[in-house]
């Protein structure tokens, strides 16, 4: 018993059922051989005797058949009736030829049926013969008493010896067939102890195999799943089995001892776990309440912020339109600064053009002046000249009238001389009058030209101070318009900052918004780990160890 406790479970199965199988391939050949005899048997008796029976008795059939029909013949007056019986018969005679053909090949290696069937054979062909070629022609031939003659005669007499040679054939074949079913039932009954002693011996051998399968395996596996059903419930105090075994019976004891004692082990830890889970899961509940409060205020915040950024970026917008509103302005400005520059350049180069011309004015009024007094000298000369020659042509009158009527033509050409020293002094007054209304004009002329000359200088100075006022105004408006260029640049940077910004701001705010999700639903998995924690303890808690 403990060498068969100690086989591995296997093996003891592998023994017990292939036992088992052995006595079922014994018992089941030995059928299977009975069967097939009996098989063979059954088909020889339906193929060999109960077919020698048959055809023979057939054969027996249709000759009474034709002797019948060869009778009717003599009697019957019709010739299409006796026309038809013959062809009945001519049939009839070919089933018999063809059953008496295998009947004979049938039965070729028999030593007792055969001489009995070929002298049955001959005597039917003979029988056969007679009826074919003389009684058929008789009665064709209206020979008909003829005919009766050779039916009570010859034929009869051949007839009432097919009669006991069908019978003997029939006796022998039947009894070939009662000693072939009686040994089919002696081989039956045979087959019947055979079954029935392996029946009992494989059920005795099966019941010691059960006992000793039962109490090898089935026992300790019974207390095992008992151990198990109590693990199951909770109960980790089950006590396990020392038994020192080889089979794989054995090794699972041990295994099994292992495993309550690990199951205690992690039980211990789990219990121990399972606490701290408790605590950390409260814990993490607590701080994801709080990140999911703190995620909230955040997110709301942000889409605060959002806002306010966005209506800090509409506001850039405004200020990049106005600031590139004023950087056209400035150029346009700057532009236009330029352009009186360039006319304030062009004023005080006329200015200077007529400054020159101005001092020219002055110098030719200067020289008139100095040419007016040399007139006004010239004027005087021709007046003392004009005085002395009025003096002299008085004095020449004076003379010439003192010489009569000789000094008289002297006295009119002193006289003309008078008169036109009278006219050069006239001529000589008028233009010393309009010498000194010449002279009073260039002097006007002078005091212009100066007054001019002042006034363009002024112009000049006012110009210059005006051209310079207009330059620095320019490149005030220049480094206006930079800068006004540059801050509508710095706002378009502005702008796609804001921009940048906004974006962003979106972006946290979806991020916000997501992180809210998952805090929630962090918060969610805490609190789900949290009742996990409570409940674990609760099943740890059903373990008693």
């Amino acid at each position: 018993m403990k060498a068969f406790r100690d086989f591995p479970v296997k093996a003891k199965l592998f023994v017990s059922f292939g036992i088992m199988i052995l006595l079922l391939v014994i018992v089941a050949a030995t059928a299977y051989l009975s069967v097939a005899y009996i098989q063979e048997n059954n088909k020889k008796i339906h193929d060999s005797d109960l077919a020698n029976v048959i055809d023979v008795l057939e054969v027996r059939g249709y000759t009474s058949e034709n002797r019948d029909e060869v009778l009717s013949m003599i009697v019957e007056k019709n010739k299409s009736a006796i026309e038809q019986k013959r062809q009945d018969i001519i049939q009839r005679k070919a089933l018999v030829d063809g059953k008496m053909k295998d009947l004979l090949s049938r039965n070729a290696n028999d030593p007792v049926l055969l001489p009995k069937l070929q002298s049955f054979n001959e005597l039917r062909i003979e029988y056969a013969d007679t009826r074919d070629n003389e009684q058929i022609p008789l009665i064709l031939s209206g020979k008909r008493e003829e005919a009766t003659q050779l039916a009570l005669g010859i034929q009869q007499q051949r007839y009432s010896q097919i009669e006991p040679m069908v019978d003997d054939i029939v006796t022998i074949t039947e009894q070939r067939v009662s000693d072939s079913l009686r040994q089919t039932d002696q081989l039956a009954a045979q087959m019947n102890t055979i079954i029935l002693i392996a029946v009992l011996a494989a059920l005795l051998l099966g019941l010691g195999l059960s006992y000793l399968l039962t109490q090898s395996i089935s026992s300790p596996i019974s207390t095992l799943a008992e151990n198990a059903d109590r693990i199951a419930k909770g109960d980790l105090t089950v006590q396990t089995t020392t038994e020192s075994r080889a089979d794989e019976i054995g090794m699972l004891n041990a295994s099994f001892a292992t495993m309550v004692k690990n199951l205690r082990d992690v039980q211990t830890d789990l219990s121990a776990g399972i606490g701290v889970l408790a605590s950390s899961s409260s814990e993490i509940l607590a701080t994801t309440t709080q990140i999911a409060a703190g995620a909230a205020e955040t997110a709301s915040a942000v889409s605060e912020t959002t806002a306010t950024v966005e209506e800090v970026k509409q506001t850039v917008d405004l200020a990049s339109q106005k600031a590139k509103s004023v950087a056209e302005s400035s150029q346009q400005a700057s532009a236009i600064a330029q352009s009186g520059q360039k006319a304030v350049d062009e004023v005080v180069g006329s200015m200077h053009r007529v400054q020159e011309q101005m001092e020219s004015i002055a110098d030719n009024v200067v020289q008139l002046a100095e040419k007016s007094q040399a007139i006004g000298e010239i004027i005087v000369t021709v007046n003392d000249i004009a005085e002395q020659s009025n003096i002299l042509a008085v004095n020449a009158s004076i003379e010439a009238a003192k010489t009569g009527e000789q000094g008289k033509g002297f006295g009119v050409v002193a006289q003309e001389i008078r008169t036109l020293a009278e006219q050069s002094k006239e001529a000589t007054a008028q233009v010393r009058t309009i010498l000194t209304d010449i002279q009073r004009g260039v002097s006007s002329a002078v005091m212009a030209t100066e007054q001019g000359n002042r006034t363009v200088a002024e112009s000049m100075k006012q110009s210059t101070e005006a051209g310079e006022s207009i330059r620095v105004l320019a490149g005030t408006v220049g480094e206006s318009s930079k800068a006004a260029t540059q801050i509508s640049a710095s706002s378009q940077q502005q702008l796609v900052g804001m921009n940048q910004i906004v974006q962003s701001m979106e972006n946290i705010k979806q991020a916000s918004q997501q992180n809210l999700k998952g805090t929630q639903q962090a918060e969610t998995a805490a609190k789900n780990l949290h009742d996990l924690g409570q409940k674990l303890k609760e099943i740890a808690g059903r373990y008693r160890i």
